[in-house]
């Protein structure tokens, strides 16, 4: 009974990891989108998506950085990540409603 127990306890401890670690790709890419939407609205000017999309390429490489050790991203590092993102998604935010447009 004990080593079932285990056992399950293992395997929702990896689907909780798995989960974890999309919810962070797909906030990636979520991110990404809100960008290229703000460039074919004209809601961002040339250099804020530039600005922009090099932000969204440092969070990508903390994801990749932290992936190379054993292939998945541990808790202190996706709580960084996932700070890091949520930054980032206020500057997307107050970039797309700021005065400036590409107009």
């Amino acid at each position: 009974m004990k080593l079932k127990f285990f056992f399950a306890t293992l395997i929702l401890v990896a689907f909780a990891a798995t989960s974890a670690n999309a919810q962070v790709r797909k906030h990636a890419h979520n991110q990404r989108e809100r960008v290229k939407q703000g460039v074919k609205s004209g809601e961002l000017t040339k250099k804020e998506a530039k600005n922009l999309a090099q932000d969204q390429k440092e969070i990508h490489k903390d994801i990749k950085d932290a992936k190379t050790d054993d292939g998945k991203i541990d808790k202190q590092e996706r709580k960084e990540i996932r700070k890091e993102q949520k930054q980032e998604s206020r500057n997307i935010y107050r970039k797309k409603h700021n005065a400036r447009d590409r107009g």
